[in-house]
């Protein structure tokens, strides 16, 4: 046991000696990680600018097109840790509610009955039906 835990001590101060050399050489390079990240950021932006162009489209034009149609767009980096949103919209409806009303969806009519059957059961919770209309509601969920 005494041999584990000399073991485990001796892993931890590698591990945090080659955290140190890690965070040191970041810290060394960090200028030139700037320069490559910016060269990289500036690259992209250019390469879609130019792409726009060849379309003959602006950025405006892009993002007040159909496709985008009242919705935000966010950019991330790095997975999510550096975000930026743009165009946000005024209403939090989907995209197909603000233009066509509410789309119309396939429901499942076991799933319907189940919603049904529970919402008569808390109205009979509440005292708002008697057990006989429950009864006679419950029978024509079934018989359809």
């Amino acid at each position: 046991m005494a041999y584990t835990i000399l073991l485990l001590h001796v892993l931890l101060l590698a591990g945090l000696g080659v955290l140190v050399l890690f965070f040191g050489g970041v810290m060394r390079y960090m200028f030139w990680i700037f320069i490559v990240g910016m060269a990289v950021v500036t690259v992209s932006a250019y390469l879609f600018y130019r792409r726009l162009r060849r379309q003959g489209q602006t950025l405006r034009d892009t993002l007040r097109s159909p496709m985008f149609g009242g919705r935000a767009v966010e950019i991330s980096l790095l997975g999510g840790m550096a975000a930026i949103r743009l165009g946000a919209p005024e209403h939090d409806t989907p995209h197909a509610t603000l233009e066509h009303g509410p789309t119309a969806r396939l429901e499942d009519p076991e799933t319907a009955r189940i919603r049904d059957i529970a919402a008569l059961a808390e109205l009979l919770e509440r005292d708002l039906i008697t057990p006989e209309e429950f009864a006679v509601a419950k029978q024509k969920l079934f018989n359809n």
